[in-house]
Formats: structure tokens, C-alpha cells, sequence
């Protein structure tokens, strides 16, 4: 299938600055792109693109004074499969797990391993190794935390949406991230496309949307608490230990936001 993707996103800036810019799709599927889906700003302005040190496509630039627009439109080809499935995959000991996944054990800014290890061992200890420990962690986020947009807060925590029970995606994907690590599962966030590919669409405006992997075996399986079913379509942003990592827009000055639309709809 083609899946066209894209976004308008729109800032008032009171001064001329620096903006980090997260926005490209991730390498690993930039082979999947008609054309690259570079940033284009309004007014113009140099962009000096980079990749940080997880592997993601970054874009620094500095914004004028006024408003500031960003904008991107392209297709990328997809295999039209949902995610995969593997309740066979293993959970390796600590000390057999590949270095690279290991600072996905760690507490992070957003997930408290440290205030919530205790909680789930009690609510998870007694659970199978592997993937049935990572889909009850899953179904109990699932079921624990109640969307609401109108409720987000960007500076809520693993543990402050654990006590709350309400939350947006960002805050599904941390609560499940930080049990998966206190369970000494390595679980990274992720943030992306997602668009109601072979599910009713929903009412809510299109948004960036966020979920989390883990190592299981010899490689990364994807797991979303808030949708807690396999879906169509998802195309990955940018990886990181927690959304500290992965955000979109890091302006390094006074800001605000004038209007934001993201586009995801299949074509074939």
C-alpha cells in the first residue's frame, strides 16, 4: 500500500531563534519514501540536518522573528501488514542482552524506574517471561490510564500518569516503557505516523502518535499500550529512551504555537 504522509505546523516567534527540528521520517524507512520528506519552512531559511546519537534525522535551523512555518508532504510505500506478533520471543538475561540495548534499562525523564520498580514487581512478577510479560504490562496500561486530549500535560510522568490514570499516548507508552524496564526488559520510545489504517476512524484530529519496542530474542518488537492491538501502517519517527528524546520541536527561546494538522491517509 501508499501511504501519503505530511504535516503543517505553524509557530509565533518573538525574537530570531534556534529550533532543533525532529520531524523526518526515520532512516531505517527513508528506502520507503517517493522523495525525502525534508522540511520546508516559510519564510526559507538554511537547514543544517544531522543525525543524533540514537540514529535520528534532526534538522537545526533558526526561525526569525515572527511567524514560522514548516511543511512537508511525500508517500511512502508500505507492506500493508500489521504488527508482528511473536509469543515466542524470548526474554534474555541481563547479562546476555546486546550492549546496545542496555541504556534502555535505565530510568529516564520521563520514566521513574526507581519510583515504580517495587509496583511492578508486584503487579508482574508472577507473570511468563518474554512477550506474555510484555502484553500484561500492555493490557493492565491499557486498562489503567484513560485517554483524554483534554487532559495532556507535557510535563507528566511515568509515575504521575500511573497515580492520575488519564493521559495521552506519550503517557501509555511511558507508564508501559518504565514497567517493562523495571521487569529488566529493554523498552525504548517512539514516536510517528499513525493513521486509522484498517480500523474506524475516530473523530480527533490527526496527530503525531507514540509507542514503545522492546528486545525480545535477537531483535525490536513494537507494542502500543494505548491501542493494545496490532495496526496498519505505522511509520516511525524517531527512537529514544523517552519523549525527552524525541521531540518534534526543541525551540531554544519563547515560542508559541499557531496551528499544527498532520496528514496520514492510505492511498492504495
Amino acid at each position: 500500500m501508499q501511504i501519503k504522509l505530511g504535516y503543517d505546523i505553524a509557530y509565533h516567534h518573538q525574537q530570531e531563534t534556534p529550533v532543533v527540528l525532529m520531524l523526518e521520517v526515520h532512516p531505517s524507512r527513508a528506502g520507503d519514501l517517493h522523495r525525502l520528506d525534508i522540511p520546508q519552512t516559510h519564510p526559507p531559511v538554511p537547514l543544517d540536518r544531522y543525525l543524533d546519537r540514537f540514529g535520528n534525522q534532526c534538522c537545526r535551523v533558526v526561525a526569525p522573528a515572527g511567524d514560522f512555518r514548516i511543511t512537508t508532504e511525500t508517500v511512502i510505500n508500505d507492506s500493508g501488514a500489521a504488527d508482528v506478533e511473536d509469543w515466542g520471543a524470548a526474554q534474555l538475561a541481563v547479562q546476555d542482552l546486546p550492549y546496545h540495548t542496555m541504556e534502555y534499562l535505565l530510568g529516564s525523564r520521563y520514566c521513574e524506574t526507581d519510583l515504580l520498580a517495587d509496583e511492578a514487581w508486584r503487579l508482574f512478577g508472577n507473570t511468563p517471561l518474554g512477550w506474555a510479560r510484555v502484553q500484561a504490562i500492555c493490557d493492565f496500561v491499557h486498562q489503567h490510564i484513560r485517554f483524554d486530549y483534554q487532559l495532556a500535560r507535557q510535563t507528566r510522568t511515568a509515575a504521575e500518569g500511573y497515580r492520575e490514570g488519564v493521559g495521552v499516548c506519550r503517557d501509555f507508552a511511558h507508564l508501559a516503557v518504565t514497567f517493562c524496564r523495571c521487569m529488566n526488559i529493554p523498552a525504548r520510545y517512539c514516536t510517528g505516523y499513525l493513521g486509522d489504517i484498517g480500523v474506524p476512524r475516530v473523530p480527533d484530529p490527526m496527530d503525531f502518535s507514540a509507542w514503545f519496542e522492546v528486545w525480545l530474542g535477537n531483535r525490536w518488537y513494537t507494542f502500543d499500550a494505548r491501542h493494545n492491538r496490532p495496526r496498519i501502517g505505522r511509520v516511525p519517527i524517531a527512537y529514544g529512551r523517552d519523549a525527552a528524546d524525541v521531540s518534534i520541536s526543541t525551540t531554544f527561546g519563547p515560542n508559541s504555537l499557531l496551528w499544527f494538522t498532520v496528514v496520514t491517509d492510505e492511498l492504495t
